[in-house]
């Protein structure tokens, strides 16, 4: 972390902070304003003190729902269900347990005239219908019940806020087209708006009075309010860190009385004191402010923040709302819970930092990301210590956990834990502790915290559970069962880093790599980006490209010759991780034919147009040959081993035979040769003994000579480097003898169990051209003496 220096202004020191090697989140502006969110309260009913009610009902939009009751120390002992109606699908969804609070202020805030109990808070998604039962298990239910409806708001970038909502609730006219009505037994139609048939639910003629806690005042109005749909959200891209300090502009922002939040003391106090900026060893991760995300800081208590001396505790804790949203809902979730916090009468949003399951982290609570704001997260713990909320639920997938959840558990993303390993990093930072072994005491501030004695100390891993503070199961057994991977996340060193492949003007041959200069480098990691400060690419030991932590590859060159090469990882705590060695070798010299390409006659059959000949060469490179490439008379491409090639060539004419070889690096060297192919037929011969011409369209040139005589010879004189007897074969066809210059070569046999025509049978190639004399003697074998020849093929 860069810090620019801390300078004294107005008793306030302000750090500014430059960034470098930002987790992947993208990046966005702040919110060109405060987003106004609106909470609309009604009031639960019932003649039973066990049993209370809201019926079913529409409802302008709302997000996020709470329920809420008189008096922050009363006991909900019971069960409270929700139903709500999706604005989009118009469909109810099923009963929906709410669960009991998890996280509780300390008694110096919840003990504040008007601070009220409640369940945690339920993300439904954009909503448009309400329906809600309390039972108290045949004990009285809390006084003052009431469901609160939280509008999120819209950036402005998508709409203009919202301002002066209409109300939350209201009943539907006796004339109303949408009359279906959800019941306890019947499930709900999927019509628009359901009056509700229960015993206490709201009749068009004692509509609820529905108030806007945001305010406190009735609202009166019946206007739909704007949509609730927050797909532009600020999130989308987080900021990069700003300041680490808050200014006192924004402790003091400019809001009228009437603007200001549900805080129940009428002259507010300052905060307290702002303590020194401590700074930190490991670079802050990226954040979305708490103006990315919209928060309007006239809703808040003014009088505040309060701060400890040092963050010595991070209690991690999940917020047990719906996993199934999409990180562009996050701000909008964010903006709901502070919203439902201030709800009950708390002074700002409980948690410190929240993190969504894609890793994007927003500040929570006011008062300066860099210091020991105290948040109302842990009861009786909040002092000296720093919430992180995971947004989602967190519990076994089985249901093990002992509390059961509305909604389904989920396994955190691994971008989700780097996130929260990210901050621990950070914060722990400032005071030199190690994040996987450290540990610290914390005072019990609470006098009526269940296990825990008031003013009596408790030691904690600087990683802990919000369960390892309080009677809870929160963060849910899969958050709470990966706080060791968290641990050693944030502690370092990024675990193994494995060099995959080379692309990008490399090529892979055996276990190297080769490159004319250029190569593009990759790599992986099981650590999330989010505490990897940065890779280098090291080439023979020297460091020759770095990235942030995000990238994956890089690109570098090298000259001529083999090179290590190795990607270094950097955590955020400086400790380094080496990956193994990579050979990559850089050549830029071609390759070459040590043996000149070579043309010769080969067997099989002859055409008038076409001969077959065999091609053959020897490639070789300095380094690594890839292949061989012909590009004529035909195209065709081998293995870097192959070393001839069957093709066939025109007679008559001097044809180009042309290859070229590449090697791994990309570097290529040719070689050709013309050579001239030609069918030389019988009637250019001499012959010794009885020969009959033969004549038929099977034959070359229409004609060939047929001798059943022993001792009966045919001979050619020609000029070449190479050449094919060409005969026709029969199951009557007989033995000859081949004399080449006078000598005697071999003895062929032409018996073929079917007839074929235009057979090159037998072939020799010398190493250059000149003169020679091919002789054919017929042996006349017994019972098949005849020898049939169509000519002889050569190559000039």
């Amino acid at each position: 972390m860069a810090l620019g220096a801390v300078v004294a202004g107005g008793g306030v020191a302000v750090a500014t902070v430059a960034m470098a090697g930002s987790p992947s989140h993208g990046r966005a502006t702040a919110a060109p304003g405060p987003i106004k969110t609106h909470v609309h309260s009604l009031s639960l009913t019932g003649n039973s003190a066990s049993l209370k009610t809201l019926g079913a009902q529409s409802t302008a939009p709302f997000s996020m729902v709470g329920v809420t009751w008189n008096g922050a120390h009363a006991t909900l002992r019971g069960t409270v269900e929700v139903r709500t109606r999706s604005a989009d699908s118009g469909h109810w969804t099923p009963w929906l347990k709410m669960q009991q609070p998890d996280d509780i202020p300390d008694a110096a805030e919840l003990n504040r005239p008007g601070v009220r109990g409640g369940m945690s808070p339920m993300w439904s998604g954009p909503s448009n219908g309400i329906q809600v039962r309390a039972t108290g298990a045949g004990k009285a239910l809390p006084a003052g019940l009431r469901v609160d409806l939280v509008d999120p708001g819209k950036p402005a970038t998508t709409g203009t806020p919202a301002s002066g909502m209409a109300p939350a609730a209201y009943a539907m006219d006796a004339t109303a087209t949408d009359s279906a009505t959800p019941t306890d037994s019947v499930s709900p139609t999927d019509s628009a708006s359901p009056t509700d048939t229960t015993t206490d639910s709201a009749s068009p003629t004692d509509t609820p009075t529905a108030t806007d806690s945001a305010s406190g005042t009735p609202s009166t109005g019946t206007s739909a309010s704007p949509s609730t749909s927050d797909s532009a959200s600020p999130s989308a891209s987080p900021t990069p860190w700003p300041s680490q300090l808050p200014s006192m502009s924004d402790a003091y922002p400019s809001c009228t009385a009437s603007s200001a939040g549900p805080s129940p003391s009428s002259s507010p106090t300052p905060p307290d004191p702002m303590p020194a900026a401590t700074t930190s060893t490991v670079a802050p991760p990226t954040v979305v402010t708490r103006a990315g995300w919209g928060a309007d800081e006239c809703a808040r208590d003014t009088g505040y923040p309060s701060y400890g001396s040092a963050v010595k505790v991070m209690f991690v804790h999940h917020t047990d709302t719906t996993n199934t949203y999409s990180c562009t809902d996050s701000p909008a979730i964010v903006r709901s819970l502070y919203a439902a916090h201030l709800s009950q009468g708390w002074r700002d949003l409980g948690y410190n930092f929240l993190v969504d399951k894609c890793g994007t982290i927003f500040e929570g609570r006011f008062g300066g990301m860099a210091l020991p704001v105290v948040g109302a997260q842990t009861y009786g713990f909040n002092t000296n210590s720093m919430g992180v909320a995971a947004i989602g639920t967190y519990t076994d997938l089985s249901g093990g956990d002992s509390t059961a959840s509305t909604f389904p558990g989920a396994t955190p993303s691994q971008a989700m834990l780097g996130s929260i390993a990210r901050i621990a990093a950070w914060k722990f930072g400032m005071t030199g502790v190690d994040p996987s072994t450290g540990t610290a005491t914390l005072p019990e501030g609470s006098s009526n915290s269940s296990g825990f004695t008031l003013g009596q100390n408790y030691s904690f891993n600087v990683i802990s559970g919000h369960r390892n503070g309080f009677a809870t199961d929160c963060p849910g057994n899969q958050l709470y069962n990966a706080l060791g991977t968290v641990r050693s996340y944030a502690a370092g060193p990024v675990g193994t880093v494995s060099v995959t492949g080379m692309s990008g003007g490399a090529a892979k041959s055996g276990t190297n790599y080769y490159t004319k200069g250029a190569a593009t480098v990759s790599w992986t990691t099981a650590t999330p980006s989010a505490v990897i400060s940065g890779f280098d690419v090291l080439v023979d030991g020297k460091a020759v490209a770095h990235t942030s932590g995000d990238a994956r590859s890089a690109a570098v060159s090298v000259a001529a010759g083999s090179h290590t090469v190795q990607v270094r990882a950097t955590h955020v705590r400086g400790t380094t991780t080496l990956s193994g060695s990579v050979t990559l070798v850089g050549d830029t010299t071609a390759p070459t034919f040590p043996t000149a390409p070579g043309v010769q006659m080969r067997t099989g059959t002859v055409y008038s147009s076409s001969v077959p000949v065999t091609v053959t060469w020897k490639a070789a490179d300095n380094a690594a040959l890839a292949d061989v490439m012909a590009t004529a008379p035909a195209s065709a491409t081998f293995g870097p081993t192959v070393t001839s090639w069957n093709t066939w060539a025109k007679p008559g004419t001097s044809d180009l035979f042309a290859l070229k070889a590449y090697d791994v690096a990309g570097n290529t060297g040719g070689a050709s040769v013309y050579r001239t192919p030609n069918i030389i037929q019988e009637t250019s011969t001499t012959r010794t003994g009885s020969w009959t011409h033969k004549s038929s369209t099977s034959y070359l040139g229409g004609y060939s000579y047929s001798s059943s005589s022993a001792g009966a010879s045919i001979s050619w004189t020609f000029t070449g480097r190479s050449v094919a007897w060409i005969v026709s074969r029969a199951s009557t066809s007989g033995q000859a003898y081949i004399y080449v210059d006078g000598t005697k070569v071999s003895t062929v046999d032409l018996k073929s169990s079917t007839t074929l025509y235009r057979q090159a049978i037998w072939t020799k190639t010398w190493s250059a051209s000149a003169k020679h004399t091919l002789k054919i003697v017929v042996v006349g074998t017994s019972g098949r003496p005849a020898v049939t020849t169509d000519g002889i093929a050569t190559i000039g």
